[in-house]
C-alpha cells in the first residue's frame, strides 16, 4: 500500500477529487449565465486529463522509466476509462440528484487519451533531447 501512495498519491487525490465533484448537487448550476452549452463535457475533459498525465508519471516512476511504455499506456487507459464508467454508473444508481451521461463518459475518455498522449509525446521528447 505505502508503495502505491509513493507512486500514485497524487492521482488518488485527483481521483477523489473528481468523485466528489461528481457526486455534488448543481441543482440548476447548469441553467445560469455563466456556462455554455458544453461547460460539463469541457470540464470532464480536464479532470480525466488531469488525471492521465498523473497516472501515467506515476506509473514512469513506478516502473523507473524514462517514458510510458505502450503496454503500461494500455493498460493506464482501461483503468481511466473503467474509473469514468464507475462514476456515470453511480451518478446513475448513487447519487439520484445526478444524471449518468454516456456522452460524460465520452468526453472522460478523450480526456485521459489526450493526456496519455501528451504524457508519450513529452517523455519522449525529452528523451530524445538528452540522447
Amino acid at each position: 500500500m505505502n508503495t502505491t501512495l509513493k507512486y500514485y498519491g497524487s492521482a488518488i487525490l485527483w481521483a477523489l477529487f473528481i468523485l466528489i465533484i461528481c457526486a455534488v448537487p448543481l441543482h440548476d448550476a447548469d441553467k445560469s449565465g455563466m456556462f455554455f452549452p458544453g461547460f460539463d463535457k469541457l470540464v470532464h475533459c480536464g479532470l480525466f486529463f488531469v488525471l492521465s498525465v498523473l497516472y501515467c508519471v506515476g506509473s514512469i516512476r513506478k516502473w523507473n522509466t524514462h517514458n510510458i511504455r505502450i503496454e503500461i499506456a494500455m493498460k493506464n487507459t482501461v483503468v481511466l476509462i473503467s474509473y469514468g464508467a464507475l462514476i456515470e454508473v453511480l451518478q446513475m444508481r448513487v447519487f439520484t440528484w445526478r444524471s449518468g451521461d454516456w456522452n460524460d463518459l465520452l468526453a472522460d475518455t478523450i480526456g485521459a487519451c489526450m493526456g496519455i498522449f501528451a504524457v508519450l509525446l513529452t517523455s519522449n521528447a525529452i528523451h530524445h533531447e538528452k540522447s
